[in-house]
């Protein structure tokens, strides 16, 4: 969903989520230690974690072509699309085309922009034909989730003195068991 106040980038403690200019959100895999704090905070159920391969953490989520319109050019999706139903631009305008087209055809969409206010706002937006909640989109507050992420995550800190301390341990964990899972594929091959 690209939010306009990310609450996957406030939850990630490593800083492996970061917003763009462009409004994408993208994950740095180099950065992740697995911990899922983007899955529990995002308000949309949007990042996904590949299970199968718990020690080299691998989340999953669309990153709007983050490489490709930084050249501008435009996400694969909408360069792809054959019947022309998504759209790609700054976010004011993509509004402004929302609104227009709900207006010039009231009886084909729902007055309402998914999306528009949802978590604070996002860059992906969605109009329907039917109520969302009746096409199985996720009911979610206008209010922006980081609020709710960080002071869940602060709370949780708040007592723990050296959490830093415990990510290191984990990390170092993480790294040690990694390297034995590629010596031992090494010496099988």
């Amino acid at each position: 969903m690209h939010c306009d106040r990310p609450a996957c980038v406030s939850a990630c403690i490593v800083g492996a989520f970061t917003k763009e200019e462009n409004g994408s959100v993208v994950w740095d895999g180099s950065k992740c230690i697995g911990c899922r704090y983007c899955i529990v905070a995002c308000p949309f159920q949007v990042p996904t974690f590949d299970y199968d391969k718990a020690i080299e953490p691998e989340i999953r989520k669309c990153d709007f072509c983050f490489q490709r319109t930084k050249k501008d050019e435009l996400p694969a999706c909408v360069e792809i699309c054959p019947v022309e139903a998504l759209t790609y631009g700054p976010r004011s305008e993509l509004i402004k085309e929302a609104r227009h087209r709900i207006k010039r055809n009231p009886d084909h969409y729902v007055n309402q922009i998914f999306g528009e206010y949802e978590a604070g706002g996002t860059a992906w937006m969605y109009l329907a034909n039917r109520k969302f909640d009746e096409i199985g989109f996720p009911k979610v507050p206008q209010k922006p989730a980081p609020g709710v992420s960080e002071s869940i995550q602060h709370g949780i800190f708040a007592y723990f003195v050296p959490p830093v301390l415990f990510y290191s341990m984990l990390g170092l964990i993480m790294w040690i068991t990694k390297r034995n899972v590629v010596s031992n594929e090494e010496e099988s091959s």
